[in-house]
């Protein structure tokens, strides 16, 4: 992925994030990735994504370093998406949005899925920002500062 410089937004690592992984198909194969999904066939069969929209989307998600294309584990020809270490540092961003929806988009009564800790069954604790001394924030808690390449 290459950033315009000239562009508004090319300091802004949110629009930079949203540039690499920010549209829906890309969150989602990225979600599936998570639940261990590794194979072309097997992202289309689980999103319902048309192929041509899942290949341009793993192939970006591979240029910008989400995932790498490995040799399939059972050793047959098909090849798999695996997360790299860039990729597996999304899970926070993921289940943030996930927490966010559960909380807000969902009535009590609707069906849906949740997210559950491997080794209790429990739930997960809400993530929240918290300071380097260890004070949650919010927004009117925290300041953006412009960081110039080249100077101290």
């Amino acid at each position: 992925m290459v950033v315009d410089p000239s562009s508004p937004s090319s300091e802004c690592p949110v629009a930079r994030t949203l540039e690499a992984i920010g549209d829906r198909w890309s969150l989602m194969i990225i979600r599936d990735a998570f639940d261990d999904i590794r194979r072309f066939s097997e992202f289309q069969k689980s999103l319902g994504v048309a192929r041509n929209i899942l290949a341009l989307r793993l192939k970006t998600l591979v240029e910008v370093g989400v995932f790498d294309v490995q040799p399939a584990s059972d050793g047959s020809a098909y090849k798999e998406y695996v997360l790299t270490e860039k990729g597996r540092e999304i899970f926070p961003v993921v289940v943030s949005m996930r927490q966010w929806g559960e909380r807000f988009l969902f009535t009590g009564d609707e069906t849906r899925s949740v997210l559950l800790d491997n080794e209790y069954g429990q739930s997960l604790m809400p993530i929240e920002v918290r300071s380097s001394s260890g004070q949650k924030l919010g927004p009117s808690d925290c300041h953006r500062v412009r960081v110039v390449a080249g100077e101290s």
